[in-house]
């Protein structure tokens, strides 16, 4: 497919014209058209829901797990590194968790996974950030194995025709910005509370939930509403702030999701929330060829050859 050298990718619209949201959250409001947009959401998240089948295939497998660890851990240290948006690493995983899903994976081969999750994160970065680091750019912080461009290219097709081109997903993210809203009208900041910093708690606490397979069994709107009540410097669940979400929030799932949080997260002793999730991990002896990536000039180079290797 070709692309006419008269197509403009830029965007003609004026600076003026394109809304931002600010931590006022001046854009929310009570109306027609704000009521019809979360509703939206609301049932796609529903239709996108495969958690049951995914979530089976890691309590059997627990290598799968271990391996999906080790790739989250790999994402979460370029994203601290890149500065990337919360939502880019979230995408980022579920991709990699989708792809798992409608495919089988070799477990012992290092490489196929490091590309893998270099390729998702590159996806979920072009989908996300204004800025994208270059393929080779991207394999940092201590990777096994360096891939030429071409390769990861490659295996970003492959990733993209599994999810069926749908990269487009509802993640907590799309529910966040909406649920800190609605709290801030039950809890003034005349009170303490501060919206910048739950949305930012909240959405460290969101990236990191990624790392517990038991959250895929939670819609990301009960994952949202549970993580904006935890975030909340009283850590109180009752039922006047499970109310004040959205009549389609399951207030027994919130709950649930809730007390999954508390189990799985520590607390540092300085009161700050860099969070850390204990991994509850449950992986895969399958041999599935993977010709669609895999030629003789796309084998993974080792790290310590590429720095012997000066120029190759």
């Amino acid at each position: 497919m070709s692309v006419s050298s008269n197509c403009n990718l830029y965007c003609t619209e004026l600076a003026s014209d394109v809304v931002s949201l600010d931590p006022a959250f001046d854009s929310f409001t009570d109306d027609d058209h704000d009521e019809n947009y979360i509703i939206s959401i609301f049932n796609s998240e529903v239709d996108q829901m495969q958690s049951a089948q995914l979530l089976a295939k890691y309590r059997k497998l627990p290598e799968l797990v271990s391996a999906r660890q080790e790739a989250i851990k790999w994402m979460l240290k370029v994203h601290n590194h890149y500065r990337f948006k919360p939502e880019t690493t979230y995408l980022s995983v579920n991709y990699l968790d989708r792809f798992l899903l409608s495919r089988s994976f070799p477990a012992g081969k290092k490489w196929l996974w490091q590309l893998l999750s270099v390729a998702c994160l590159a996806l979920a970065a072009k989908m996300e950030e204004t800025s994208v680091p270059l393929l080779l750019d991207l394999q940092i912080m201590e990777p096994n194995f360096l891939f030429k461009p071409k390769t990861v290219q490659r295996m970003e097709l492959l990733v993209m025709a599994t999810l069926k081109w749908r990269l487009r997903t509802i993640t907590p993210f799309d529910f966040l910005h909406f649920f800190v809203h609605k709290l801030s009208l039950l809890t003034p900041q005349r009170n303490g509370f501060s919206t910048n910093r739950l949305l930012s708690s909240a959405s460290d606490v969101i990236i990191r939930t990624c790392k517990v397979i038991n959250f895929l069994d939670y819609h990301p709107s009960t994952i949202a509403a549970a993580v904006v009540i935890w975030a909340t410097s009283n850590h109180i669940v009752d039922d006047q702030k499970l109310g004040c979400f959205h009549k389609r929030v399951n207030r027994d799932m919130v709950k649930r999701c809730y007390n999954l949080i508390k189990r799985n997260l520590q607390v540092p002793l300085n009161g700050k929330l860099g969070v850390l999730f204990r991994g509850s991990c449950d992986a895969i002896k399958t041999s599935t060829n993977y010709k669609e990536i895999k030629s003789n000039q796309d084998l993974p180079v080792p790290i310590h050859k590429c720095l012997k290797s000066g120029n190759d």
